[in-house]
């Protein structure tokens, strides 16, 4: 199961970068890219535990539907959504926010087990780890734009 982990320091108080992070407007925002949007479950404001939201974005040229449900958290240094309903066989998304100095470093670890058995693993060595690596990166960057925009 391939994990993908990325840190991206904030130059913002840990309490704003969390909120961010959990934020379906700016979750919206920062992966403009594949039209991401928020079509059911928790569509509007802040993720908590136990919330679920269904993302509709455009992956590899396909309009896709993705489940996922907050099943840990820990305000404001963590918060873990896994996929209950989408295109992976799995995926676990763990969020860690950590202090340091003036500002923060957000952690993302991205497990996930592609569809198919054989055919998904060949997906993963040939395109799936390194679009998701390029997916996982560029969401991190865009929020850290965002919150740092008044600086």
């Amino acid at each position: 199961m391939p994990v993908i982990k990325h840190q991206t320091y904030i130059d913002e108080p840990i309490n704003k970068c969390f909120d961010l992070a959990r934020n379906v407007a700016i979750h919206t925002q920062t992966t403009v890219k594949t039209n991401e949007r928020a079509v059911a479950g928790v569509t509007t404001g802040l993720l908590n535990l136990g919330d679920s939201v269904t993302w509709e974005a455009t992956h590899f040229g396909v309009r896709q539907r993705l489940t996922a449900k907050i099943t840990e958290m820990v305000i404001p240094l963590k918060f873990t959504d896994v996929m209950i309903k989408g295109a992976f066989h799995s995926f676990t998304h763990t969020h860690e926010f950590v202090e340091c100095n003036s500002g923060t470093v957000m952690k993302d670890t991205f497990e996930y087990k592609a569809p198919f058995a054989i055919i998904g693993r060949l997906a993963d060595k040939l395109f799936l780890e390194r679009y998701m690596r390029g997916f996982i990166i560029s969401r991190a960057n865009e929020l850290k734009k965002i919150a740092e925009m008044d600086r």
